[in-house]
């Protein structure tokens, strides 16, 4: 008994008299919104009115309006990132975009936005009205939750959990039911085939992504989000992409895996509209099918927010001591490369089979995820702390590692393919 009491020495928060059951604190300290009401809010009252101001119902109001502005100022995130994505997908075929409205055309998604208000609501007549209401607004609200927890600068959070990227994934898995509810309610049979297209294409992908989050969570023994960035507080070799080899690949893994997860090209199956019109969101019209669109663009930037903050330093910068690629604009600059990375391959990659999409999911990319995660634990008991020498390997490993790679696939691509017989 006590070599197995012996086992949870320095787990934290571990009570063994307790149980099994860690004592997860959701706040370590407390709440800014309650330190913003009795440090600045009150003391600026007048003395009748801070005597009897309840410290609760000021937080509330302060959360109220937080909220508020932050649902006013996130949905601007798509309107600038469609744009992006059309003169992106416009210089990759040789055209201008949308140059028309504004100047070079930066009205275009605003005025597509007008459009989409005063477009007909439509709703199925046989469909369940309830639930084909209902869906858009669960996707759009669970995607926006989601940046609750991400952490854009040291000092800009909107709240500080201990269990941030287990919140993170338990909110994203809940849009998965808005897809099914949005394809059930209907009653299309492309909405339903596209709606269990998406069923099965997020559960499955849901396991490497976890997978791979575990490989940093293994190294930074924490949930919190700022405690990982602060993890990676050395430059850019301090970065988790780079501490071992293994979570260098569970980056690759993690970041197509978001792809997939957002329905992304070339994972977009849920919506392939050569096959199933457009998939779950077929008989949706108006401002409704707009918050289907503002939902994938604001998925698309929080992925890349997780994808920076778990393996590319977050906000710390890329030399220390210097803000280079630091702070909230170096945050941003990150996130933005990586969801120009996501357009770059809608716009190159043609689109799986469903075939090719479970197989790479189960066959590939979960194996590799788990070896991942036994490599990552061999790895921290050979090097308990991060000193110069791990780096040097862990960098001369994974460079090696790109070299193999690349001569393996130049062959393979090289390879003429054998004639195939003639069916005639």
């Amino acid at each position: 008994m006590s070599d197995f009491r012996a086992m949870f020495v320095g787990f934290p928060n571990f009570n063994i008299s307790e149980g099994f059951f860690p004592n997860i604190n959701l706040q370590e300290k407390l709440n800014w919104a309650e330190e913003f009401i009795q440090n600045v809010l009150i003391p600026r009252l007048p003395e009748a009115i801070a005597a009897h101001f309840p410290v609760e119902l000021g937080t509330v109001l302060v959360m109220f309006a937080c909220a508020g502005i932050f649902v006013g100022v996130v949905p601007l995130l798509p309107l600038f990132l469609v744009l992006a994505e059309r003169k992106v997908a416009a210089r990759f075929q040789n055209r201008t975009g949308p140059m028309r409205v504004g100047p070079w055309g930066t009205l275009q998604t605003l005025a597509d936005g007008i459009k989409l208000i005063f477009k007909e609501d439509f709703i199925p007549p046989q469909g369940d009205k309830l639930l084909f209401l209902l869906a858009p607004y669960i996707i759009f609200a669970c995607s926006f939750a989601v940046f609750a927890a991400i952490p854009f600068g040291q000092n800009i959070l909107v709240s500080p959990f201990n269990i941030g990227i287990f919140y993170i994934m338990a909110i994203s898995s809940v849009i998965v039911m808005g897809v099914i509810m949005a394809g059930w309610s209907s009653n299309s049979k492309w909405s339903l085939l596209g709606s269990l297209r998406s069923a099965a294409q997020i559960v499955s992908y849901e396991i490497p992504l976890g997978l791979s989050i575990l490989t940093v969570v293994m190294l930074v023994e924490s949930l919190n989000m700022q405690e990982i960035v602060a993890s990676q507080s050395n430059g850019v070799f301090s970065w988790l992409i780079f501490r071992t080899p293994f979570t260098f690949i569970a980056f690759f893994i993690f970041f197509i895996s978001a792809i997939a997860e957002v329905n992304r090209t070339p994972f977009d199956l849920p919506e392939a509209e050569s096959e199933i019109v457009a998939g779950f969101h077929t008989e949706y019209s108006g401002m409704r099918f707009a918050l289907f669109f503002i939902a994938e663009y604001a998925n698309m930037f929080a992925v890349s927010a997780i994808a920076v903050t778990l393996f590319l330093g977050g906000w710390e910068g890329a030399l220390p001591g210097y803000d280079i690629l630091g702070g909230l604009p170096g945050f941003v600059i990150k996130t933005l490369a990586l969801v120009f990375l996501m357009m770059w391959l809608r716009w190159t990659l043609p689109r799986l089979r469903v075939d090719q999409l479970m197989n790479l999911c189960w066959k590939y990319f979960i194996p590799i995820a788990f070896f991942n995660i036994l490599g990552t634990g061999i790895w921290g008991l050979i090097f308990p702390e991060d000193t110069l020498v791990s780096i040097i390997i862990s960098c001369a490993i994974i460079y090696i590692g790109l070299i193999v790679a690349y001569t393996i696939a130049g062959r393979t691509l090289a390879q003429k393919p054998e004639p195939q017989p003639s069916s005639v």
